[in-house]
C-alpha cells in the first residue's frame, strides 16, 4: 500500500511511524512525535536522523552534546532550526510540538550537530500556478549526510507541485535510485491530492486525497502533481535515500509532459511565495 492515512502506522510514542521494513524497502524511514511535555528516549540504530520541529520546540540531548530547537508555530512560517543525529547513538527529546524525524539506513557515524533556520536555503520554483517554495535544509550540498536526503515543500492554495511528474527509479545518467516519502500537512483543515503512476520499472496506480499527517510512499514511478485544493495551502516533507554512493536528487520527467518547463518562461512567480520567514 503507498497511501497511509494518519494513524494507520501509529505505534509506541510516534504517531506516525515508516521504517524501511514496514515500508518494504531498504533505505528510507520518517517519524512523527506529538511531544507533550514528557521526554521520549530512544535509539537511532543503524538510521541517521534528523530532529525537525513541524509545531512547537523541544530539546535535544546525545552523548556529549544538547540541542535547543526553537522550532516554528507552523510548517507555514518559515524553516526551522534542526538537528542531524548520527547511527547508533541514543536521544532524549522533550518539549511541547509535533516533530518530525526523517531518517535513512547508514554506516557512517557522522558529527551530532545544530543547523541553524537562517542557513536553511530557501528556493522559488515553477511559475504561475505550477509556482511553489523548498526549504532545501537536507539536500546534497547543504547537509553532509551518509545516506540521507529532505526537503520541505509548501504549495499556495490552487497550485500544483511535483509538476511535471518525474521519477527517480531508474540508474541512468542524470537519473538516481531513491526511495521516496511524502508527508502531508494543510492548511485549515483542509485536502490535497498526490497522484503517483506506472513507470517501466513496475505497475503503480495511486490517487490519494490527503489531509495532515497522511503519508505516501514512492517505491518506484511517475510521482506528481501534487495538488493543492483552492483555499487550503498544502506542506509536504519528502525524504529520500537510495543505492548510490554519492547522495543525489536527480530526476526524469515524464516525457509526455517535460515540456511544460518550458511554459514557464516569462511567467511570474506566484506572489503569495515566499511563505514566512526566509532568513
Amino acid at each position: 500500500m503507498t497511501y497511509l492515512p494518519y494513524g494507520k502506522t501509529a505505534g509506541g510514542p510516534w504517531s506516525v511511524e515508516v521504517t524501511p521494513s514496514q515500508a518494504g524497502w531498504t533505505y528510507s524511514g520518517l517519524r512523527i512525535l506529538d511531544l507533550t511535555g514528557a521526554p521520549v528516549t530512544f535509539g537511532t540504530g543503524e538510521e541517521e536522523m534528523l530532529v525537525l520541529p513541524l509545531a512547537g520546540s523541544c530539546s535535544v540531548r546525545v552523548p556529549g552534546d544538547r540541542f535547543e530547537l526553537a522550532g516554528r508555530p507552523s510548517v507555514f512560517d518559515g524553516p526551522s532550526d534542526f538537528a542531524y543525529i548520527p547511527i547508533s547513538t541514543e536521544v532524549t527529546i522533550e518539549g511541547a510540538g509535533r516533530i518530525a524525524l526523517p531518517s535513512a539506513r547508514a554506516t557512517e557515524a557522522l558529527p551530532a550537530r545544530y543547523v541553524a533556520a537562517a542557513e536553511v536555503p530557501v528556493e522559488l520554483r515553477g511559475a504561475g500556478q505550477a509556482s511553489r517554495q523548498v526549504n532545501n535544509f537536507c539536500a546534497p550540498g547543504v547537509l553532509d549526510c551518509q545516506k540521507l536526503m529532505a526537503v520541505e515543500v509548501l504549495t499556495p492554495s490552487g497550485n500544483w507541485s511535483s509538476y511535471p511528474p518525474h521519477k527517480h527509479d531508474t540508474p541512468n545518467p542524470g537519473e538516481a535510485v531513491l526511495e521516496e516519502i511524502y508527508y502531508f500537512e494543510v492548511a485549515g483543515q483542509g485536502v490535497g491530492y498526490q497522484r503517483v503512476y506506472s513507470s517501466e520499472r513496475g505497475q503503480i496506480d495511486t490517487l490519494a486525497e490527503v489531509s495532515s499527517g497522511d503519508v505516501v510512499l514512492v517505491p518506484y514511478g511517475y510521482h506528481g502533481p501534487s495538488m493543492a485544493a483552492p483555499g487550503y495551502d498544502l506542506y509536504y516533507l519528502n525524504v529520500l535515500a537510495g543505492p548510490a554512493g554519492e547522495r543525489s536528487m536527480a530526476f526524469c520527467d515524464d516525457p509526455r509532459h517535460a515540456w511544460i518547463r518550458s511554459s514557464w518562461d516569462g511567467q511570474p512567480i506566484d506572489p503569495r511565495l515566499p511563505f514566512g520567514r526566509t532568513s
